[in-house]
């Protein structure tokens, strides 16, 4: 399913990287795609379930969530943290800061792979050979 991307801050997300970016606390408040009720009913799945994400530069996979801001069917939002930034350029347009919002992507359930901790996304997106 085609879906615009949205980015950006959340009060768990600030608070648990307080604590540590490695603990399971961090990974479950940034590892998620929050998704519109009737789109999830579209995609057949279900609250907590795996789905990929793609864009043009990158792919992960993420538990889905049920909006806490519906009805706002096509577009979806991931919380700041390295799974987003893997989806995400790094181009600012001259204004100093990348585009986090309206960023087309696909999702799709993806029952059979998993959600990778931050220690393993690292090692396998940004490991230098």
């Amino acid at each position: 399913m085609k879906v615009l991307l949205l980015t950006g801050r959340t009060v768990e997300q600030g608070r648990e990287k307080e604590r540590s970016k490695f603990s399971r606390e961090y990974m479950e408040s940034v590892a998620a795609c929050y998704v519109d009720e009737d789109d999830m009913k579209r995609l057949k799945i279900d609250e907590n379930s795996n789905i990929q994400i793609t864009t043009s530069l990158g792919s992960v996979i993420l538990k889905a969530r049920k909006s806490l801001r519906a009805p706002h069917a096509g577009a979806v939002f991931i919380p700041y943290g390295a799974w987003a930034n893997l989806l995400m350029g790094s181009e600012t347009d001259s204004v100093g800061m990348p585009s986090f919002k309206g960023v087309p992507a696909e999702i799709e359930p993806s029952p059979d792979d998993e959600v990778l901790s931050l220690e393993d996304l690292v090692k396998k997106h940004y490991r230098k050979a």
